[in-house]
């Protein structure tokens, strides 16, 4: 992140620090540093941490978003990718996909389970998507629909492991309670598509976890 916000996420992921001490440390004005700060926290990168006690009155601290935090390591792909390269290697084929179709199905647990019709349904998975780095698109059409992406957020995976498509197609189908084909496009550069049915599947999925081959 470059520039004086790049500055102020340098200093304030060491610790928090109020407008003073972050002017000091920039050479700024404070009120330079106050315009930076509010923008950063409508940004969600920063956010108010406390009031620390002066000699005359509490002067409010800030500290780094812990979502701000996450976003800003670059380990999560490399390290997921020697992951999903060690597991290609001990399993199966069907059984690598079983696993990541486990690990989307685990991935939507913690999100809100979209309520409404199908199709709302549908375009709340889509906007699911958009928040982990898509810009999708609904189609409807025949009895379904369909979610199209300009990109991928597992590009740099997908790209190396195509199976990888078939976390995104279980997070999506766990969503929206509807069966999901994934027939992503590959042949250039990753981006998603998801073909989904307008009933629920007949019969519900194997959840079984897979076992390492011998």
């Amino acid at each position: 992140m470059p520039g004086t916000r790049g500055r102020i996420v340098a200093l304030l992921r060491r610790a928090p620090r109020t407008v003073e001490e972050l002017a000091t440390s920039l050479d700024l004005t404070d009120n330079a540093v106050r315009a930076q700060l509010a923008a950063m926290e409508r940004d969600g990168l920063v956010r108010q941490h406390g009031a620390r006690k002066g000699t005359r009155k509490p002067a409010l601290e800030y500290e780094l978003d812990p979502e701000a935090e996450t976003a800003l390591s670059r380990a999560y792909a490399p390290l997921v990718e020697a992951l999903v390269e060690v597991l290609a290697g001990w399993l199966s084929r069907q059984d690598l996909e079983e696993l990541l179709q486990e690990a989307g199905r685990r991935a939507a647990q913690p999100l809100a389970r979209p309520a409404g019709t199908a199709e709302e349904r549908v375009r709340a998975a889509s906007r699911v998507l958009d928040e982990l780095g898509g810009l999708t698109e609904v189609e409807a059409g025949g009895d379904g629909w369909t979610i199209r992406s300009a990109g991928c957020p597992l590009a740099e995976l997908v790209g190396k492991r195509p199976e990888t498509c078939r976390a995104l197609e279980a997070l999506v189908a766990e969503l929206t309670r509807l069966p999901v084909r994934e027939v992503c496009d590959r042949a250039d550069r990753p981006r998603c598509r998801f073909e989904i049915g307008a009933a629920p599947p007949a019969t519900p999925r194997d959840r079984r976890r897979p076992q390492p081959s011998t």
